[in-house]
Parts: C-alpha cells; structure tokens; sequence
C-alpha cells in the first residue's frame, strides 16, 4: 500500500497509496525543539503519538468532527484522506502559557474566557508568521466562510477535549491544529498529540506536553506514555 514518500515533517513522514485520495502517515520516533532547530531521535515516540492522535481522532469522529482518519495502519501508520491543506495553524488558548505569556507579560496559568484563537501561516522558510483573518482571506488562503467553518469546528474539539481530558484529570492548556479540504468540506488534518498541545496535571501542574523535553524537566516517551495510560483509562 504505502509507495513513494512525498513530504518528510518533523514528526512525521507521508507516502503515496495506489488510490489517489489517500495517504499514508509514519510517525517518527523523533522530537524537535525551536522549530526544528534541536532535534533527537527517541524511541518509541512515534508509536505513543500515533496511538494518542487515533484516540482523539476517533474520540472527536464519534462526536460529530469530520477528520482525515481512515484507519490505523501499524503502531506508527496511519491511512488518511488526501486533502488539500489550508496552509495555517489554529492554536487555541484557554490558559495562559507559553509565548502568550512571555508576549504580553502575563503570569502562566490564569484561565482565558473566552478562549483566544490565533492564527499562524505555516510555513517554516519564514518560521510559521502570525497572520490575521483578513490577510487570510485577502491572499486568498480561505475565504470568510471557510474561517467560520475553522472558528467553529476549533471551538467544539475545544470543549469536547476540555471534557476528555478533565475526566483524566489533566487541563487542556492549548493545542494546535491543521485543516483541510475534502469534497467541498473543510475537515480536520495532521495529529493531536502532547507534540501540539499542552496539559497540565490538575493538581500539580506538572506538564505532561513536549514542554518536558524542551526544558528538560522528565522524559519524553515515559510521559507521553502517561498520557497515553490516562485516556485509555476513561474509555
């Protein structure tokens, strides 16, 4: 099935099928850090990151989000949809954290309601630029529609992983997202993973995210394992 590969990511590498609408996602056991800048292969990662992204994936599919997810493949393959990729990263913040914090000097962990959404052109020639809904629209990456339809999808898997993972006792600080098109609807892409997000335990706040690895507080795999063993545990 898997062919020849097209895109090889960070995290992941994508290969070609026999069908022209479908892909191949391989999750590598690699991390980076400073957008890409630091980089180290761990073992094991991939596997933890395709088996959390498949249970958020199928858990969100359940409730209503449209996803690329066909099926799980092997522990580190995925088959997925091929769509066309709206060219911006959704991050949504419900606490402070992170560069929010550091930009606007603002202590971490105070709750933002409502939540902030910010928009990023991805592309990493030019480090993944902030960019706003009209510029969005006026160079022609999505149109007023397509970003209500993004505002509103990123808005529900907000409240449908708040609840996900409160039940593992875990707070969903913030994440990022990818979109893309696929017969004419605007679906979810990429992976959901401690790679793009941030959660904190909710009673020691103790980071379980790529937080761990970029401040070399624990290890990678035995956290995102930790992660893993949470959500399993409430399904």
């Amino acid at each position: 099935m898997k062919k020849q590969l097209i895109y090889s990511g960070k995290a992941k590498d994508v290969f070609e099928t026999d069908k022209d609408d479908e892909l191949v996602l391989f999750y590598k056991d690699q991390a980076t850090a400073l957008n890409g800048v630091r980089k180290e292969h761990i073992t094991g990662k991939g596997n933890l990151n395709c088996k959390i992204s498949s249970l958020i994936f199928h858990y969100l599919m359940k409730n209503g989000i449209r996803t690329h997810l066909i099926e799980d493949l092997s522990d580190n393959e995925q088959l997925v949809k091929k769509t066309q990729l709206i060219p911006i990263e959704i991050v949504l913040r419900n606490t402070i954290a992170g560069s929010f914090a550091k930009k606007f000097a603002l202590e971490e962990g105070e709750k933002l309601d409502p939540p902030v959404i910010e928009y990023y052109f991805k592309s990493d020639k030019l480090n993944d630029p902030a960019i706003n809904e009209s510029q969005i629209d006026s160079i022609g990456i999505a149109n007023e529609s397509e970003l209500q339809q993004i505002k509103e999808q990123t808005l529900k898997i907000n409240n449908l992983l708040v609840q996900l993972f409160s039940q593992d006792k875990l707070d969903l600080v913030d994440f990022k997202l990818e979109f893309g098109r696929f017969e004419n609807e605007i679906i979810l892409i990429d992976e959901f993973s401690p790679d793009n997000c941030r959660l904190w335990d909710q009673i020691s706040h103790q980071s379980f995210d790529k937080d761990v690895f970029r401040k070399n507080e624990a290890d990678l795999v035995t956290t995102y394992k930790k992660v893993l063993d949470r959500l399993e545990g409430v399904r």
